[in-house]
Formats: C-alpha cells, structure tokens, sequence
C-alpha cells in the first residue's frame, strides 16, 4: 500500500477537495506547478460550507482546522455516497452513505481496493479507463454498474471517479440511478407494447428481429435459420363496423392470448425463444429464432388457424374468425429484416388471394414471378415509347382453297432485360394500368400500315384482311371509333380490310357505350370478331344483338378432332351445331389452333370457313407473310413455315 499523502490524515485530502471547489467558485489562476488542466475537473460538494480559503501549496500556507471540521462534517452528512482514493486505488476514508450501499462502516472501508468494492474490474475496458484517472492521465472517468446492497436488493449505481489536485488522490462518488433507470424501464415497456393486446409492438419486433438476425452471425449453437408468420384476421373490420370498437379490442385481445399459448406450447428457441408481436390493426407475427425448417413454421401456422377457429365469447356476443398466414422460414445469413418482412406480407397475400382461412409458405418461383411483373408493369408505359414492341402475324387460312384469307397480329415486347415477350405476359398488366390504350392504338396504327403494303406490294392478288385484338377497356377510356376511323384515313386501307377481335366474355356483356361503339364500327364496315367462342357465356341470344360478322372457335374444341380412332364426338357435334348456327346467322367461322392434317380435314367436312394454327404458320415478320401470298393456294399444301 502506498503512503497516505499528506501526513496520513483523511482531512488532509477532504481539505483539497475544499480547495479545488474554491477555485472553481473564485476563478482563481493556477500557481506555476499545480496540477495540468486535463486533470483539473471540478468537483462541487453542495452540503459543504462556503468560505474562501487558500489553497495549499507545497504545504507551506497555513490551514484553517475549523474549515477541516467543516467539511469533514459536509463529508460525512452527504447523501451522496463518496470516497477519496489513492493512486492505488485503495480507499484513503469514505463516508457513511457509501458504508451505507454497501452494507458495512464506512471505518471499514479504508485500505479496501474501490475496484473491488465497486465492480470496476467487471469489464477490461471500463477498467483501463480507471487505472488511467489513478495515473493522472485520464481528467474523469463514469460507469454504470450493478451493486449488491446490504439489505440483498440490487442497486444500479453511476460511479464517477475525478482526480483531486495536489493531492495524489482521486474522489469516487457514487449516485443511486435505480428509480431513474426504473422510470425508463417502465416508459420503455410502455413505448415497446401495444396497449390493446399487450403484445410487443412493431417497434420492439423490428428491433428483436434484427437483434436475432446479427446474432446469428456470431451464434455457433443455433440452427442459424429463423421463420416467421405474419397473420391477418379475415373480416375483421367487419367486426368493428357492426359490433363496434370495444368489442373489437376485445376480440384482438382474445386472439393474443391464444397465440402466446401457441407459441408458449412449441418454446421454440433459447431465451425466451418466441416473440409474439401485434404489428397494428388487425396484424400479428410470431417470430421463431433457430427455427429447424419450414416444418416448423407449418406445424406452428396449422395450430393457430385451429385455435382461432374456436368460437370467441365476448361479454354476451358469440364471434368466429378466421385468420390468412404468411410463412417464411430461411437461413438467417444474408437476410435482412427488411427483406425478410417483405416476404412475409407478399406470402400472406398469396394467403388472402388463394381463398382466406389458411397458411400460404413463401414461394421463391411464384415471387420471382411477382417480381418480374412489378419490373414489367413499371416500365411497360415507357417501353411503348422507346419503340420496344414489334408484331408479328399468323395467318387465317380459307378451309377450303387454301390460301390466306387474312392474319392475326400479335404483338411482341423486345425487353431489354427479359427478352422477347409474348402478349400472355403483359397484355393483362397493360389492362390494369391503362397503358393498353396506348399500346392498342400503335398495334392497330402499324398493323393497318402494314396491311396496305401489302396490298400495295401485291395488286394482282385479293387482298387480305388484318385482326388486331382490342381491349374493353379501349372502348372505355378511349373514343375507339374515332381512333379506327383517323387511322384507316391515315394508312388507306379500307373498313373491310381490317377485324376487331374481342373476348367473348367482353363482347356479351357489352351494353352502353361499349355496344354503341361496336355499331359504329360495324356501321362503318369494320367486322367484328368473338375471340375464344365457346369458353365465355356462351349466350347465343347475344349473337342476334350483337354486330359480329364472325366467330373464333375456341382451340378446346379442336384439340379433340385428333384422329378418326381418338375422336371426341361430343366436340365434333357441338362444332358443327355452332357453324350451322353462325352461318345462319350470317357469320363466318375461323378454328383456332388447327395442328394436324386430321383437324382440318374434318373442319372442313363441318363446313368451318377458315382455320388458324400451327399447320398453317407460326406467326412471322411481314416478309415471311408477304412470301406467302406472292405463292399460290396449289403450290402451298398446309402453308407449313
């Protein structure tokens, strides 16, 4: 142990500390040799009387023993618990609130190491920064650390140690911060959990999800995986709008106990394992850490459908629900909170649009799906400017000649990332965002283009006819008949030379300005073609109202003329029931998907006017079209390309 400085005596030191508050309080410069202003802090004892005293220097100026009574007494009475220490580290004396913490006489704390009253020792680097304040090298030094008290309670305390100048002591005090750190505690709780359900909110589930995530990286006795299920009550809003608010609170109330009891029953993983979290409104997630596989998610998503399907009894009312849950279970490397929650809710759509009332496992081929239509659907607008589409065109064979009648024009997306697309693709997302007004209008502006040079190309043959698909939604958000109309004035081909081709759904449910718009097309000399007969409605007493010139036989009733040994009849008669049909009602008959000889041989014999498939053509450029009406019907037998 080191001397005691000076002369031995405690109040030597308490009275340095007086001096130090002099300064501070008086201003006063400091003597050549006095202590560096690094360690130099100010230290206040407010029970401490104030009197202006000089301080010492060298020991040479004489002191005051009433002012060493004074606050050794100010010392003493402090409710602040403190100590002066040597360089060592060794307590020189203490007061009785520091005896007081710890258990014991302040008497008996002198000559004790503080680091190991005080824990300080409890962390390397807490440590080093206390040695250096016992060097003199350091200005102050303040921890937070767990202390036991005599009566077996734990006490949080904030321990700051402070050199003394001229001394070669430093001044431990240590201030009760456990109310405080309780009162945050409790407002933490309060900002950390929903106060409906008392679950865990969103906050502390993004804030535990990432903590398991990062974790993992370091953890080498866990699975390194983790799921979650993120759940959505179906209808329940509709509980709130009839039953009202309270009830509602209730209900979620009453659902998040039966989840806790869902998780409490797997106790999934280490420390507590499961977190069951309300994210808000009607939404709920459990997180798995270390889960063991996509098993476990499933087994965990199925006990929470089957616990919320029992009944709910709330004061008087009888309430059944039902839940849609979005499972994902993954390595934990690599994935990111973000991410990961991103899955879920794409999953727990999958989960609402599949039907409602179950658990849907996150699919990576049905996302990447997803994901490319978001790609698609957000560049598709600007793709129509920057020229990325093209078309091609399949011709429409006359049954019984064999030359073309006319083409299809399909159009293509030459993607810059994707490829080539075909219309299956976008077409549907075109619909959706309203761009297929857009991209309609090009298709029928170049097609009726093309359509004219070719008959310009070839004036010794009858000309041919070209069908461009069109939307409802073009009738709808476009004036349809004044687009066709400035486009046929601007290409030169005649009315007859082109055919609108809709859906049957979208044809027989027309009515206002859809059929107005159909009249005035067929007025004009447009022909008007049902595409896919036969899947849609299938109301024959449309046809008599409608201005359709002709009909498109769905491929499914082709695909059974196979062959005379495998044959459906049923698909022959109904085919030869619609083409007698649409014949006396004046409208032409075209086949889709004709593949073989067979089909169209027996098409023929039924009396079908033109056949479309792959017999016949692919869909090709314009040259290869061009190519074959420069060949005559004899020369081509089935057109193959």
């Amino acid at each position: 142990m080191g001397a005691l400085h000076p002369a031995d005596d405690p109040d030597e030191h308490l009275y340095a500390i007086n001096a130090l508050r002099e300064r501070a309080v008086s201003g006063t410069s400091e003597k050549p040799g006095s202590a560096p202003d690094a360690v130099r802090p100010t230290v206040t004892q407010s029970n401490a009387t104030s009197r202006p005293v000089s301080a010492p220097h060298g020991g040479s100026a004489p002191r005051d023993v009433s002012d060493r009574h004074d606050y050794r007494a100010a010392f003493n009475a402090a409710h602040l618990a403190m100590a002066v220490v040597d360089r060592e580290g060794l307590v020189v004396t203490a007061n009785p609130s520091l005896g007081q913490i710890l258990g014991t006489d302040a008497l008996q704390l002198r000559e004790q190491s503080a680091a190991d009253l005080l824990d300080l020792a409890s962390d390397a680097r807490s440590f080093h920064a206390y040695l250096e304040v016992l060097a003199g090298r350091r200005a102050r030094f303040r921890c937070t650390r767990r202390l036991k008290h005599f009566d077996g309670r734990s006490l949080w305390a904030e321990v700051t140690a402070t050199p003394v100048p001229d001394s070669g002591t430093v001044l431990l005090s240590v201030a009760d911060t456990s109310d405080r750190r309780e009162l945050q505690a409790r407002l933490r709780h309060l900002q950390m959990h929903d106060p409906v359900t008392r679950l865990p909110n969103r906050t502390l589930f993004f804030e535990r999800l990432t903590a398991a995530l990062e974790n993992s990286a370091y953890d080498d006795g866990g699975t390194g995986r983790i799921g979650v299920c993120y759940l959505d009550l179906d209808g329940f809003k509709a509980v709130n709008d009839t039953l009202g608010h309270r009830v509602g609170d209730r209900l979620l109330t009453a659902v998040a106990s039966r989840l806790a009891r869902c998780a409490d029953q797997y106790g999934y993983a280490r420390a507590g394992g499961h977190l069951v979290a309300r994210l808000g409104g009607d939404e709920f997630a459990l997180l798995v850490e270390d889960s063991t596989g996509t098993e476990q998610l499933a087994d965990l998503a199925q006990s929470v459908l089957t616990a919320l399907q029992q009944p709910f009894d709330l004061a008087g009312q009888r309430l059944a629900v039902s839940a849609s849950i979005g499972v994902v279970e993954r390595a934990a490397a690599g994935t990111t909170a973000t991410g990961l929650m991103q899955a879920a809710d794409t999953t727990l759509y999958w989960a609402k649009a599949d039907g409602k009332a179950r658990w849907t496992l996150f699919d990576p081929e049905r996302n990447a799906h997803r994901m490319t239509r978001q790609a698609l659907s957000s560049t598709l607008r600007p793709a129509v400017e920057r020229g990325e589409f093209t078309l091609e065109y399949q011709p429409l064979v006359d049954l019984e000649g064999g030359g073309v009648r006319g083409v299809e024009a399909l159009v293509r997306w030459e993607h810059p990332q994707f490829g080539t697309l075909a219309p299956n693709r976008f077409i549907s997302i075109a619909e959706e965002d309203g761009s297929i007004v857009q991209l309609g209008r090009w298709v029928l502006r170049t097609a009726c283009r093309q359509a004219r040079q070719w008959q310009i190309a070839h004036p010794g043959t009858p000309p041919i006819f070209v069908s461009v698909n069109v939307a409802v939604r073009q009738v709808w958000d476009s004036d349809l008949v004044a687009d066709v109309a400035g486009i046929l004035a601007e290409t030169g081909l005649a009315p007859n030379l082109l055919q609108l081709e809709l859906t049957e759904s979208a044809v027989m449910g027309s009515a206002g300005r859809p059929l107005q718009a159909l009249q005035a097309l067929s007025d004009m000399g447009v022909h008007i073609a049902i595409d896919d007969f036969g899947t849609g409605y299938s109301n024959l007493a449309y046809l008599s109202r409608l201005p359709v010139s002709v009909l498109k036989l769905d491929g499914s009733f082709v695909r059974g003329f196979q062959d005379e040994a495998h044959a459906n009849p049923a698909d022959e008669t109904i085919v030869e029931a619609l083409v007698q049909l649409a014949h006396r009602l004046g409208l032409t008959v075209t086949a889709e998907c004709v593949e073989t000889s067979g089909q169209a041989a027996r098409l023929r014999r039924i009396g079908c006017d033109t056949g479309q498939g792959w017999l016949y053509s692919r869909a090709v450029t314009p040259e290869r079209i061009a190519a074959m009406i420069a060949v005559s019907p004899q020369d081509r037998p089935g057109l193959r390309v």
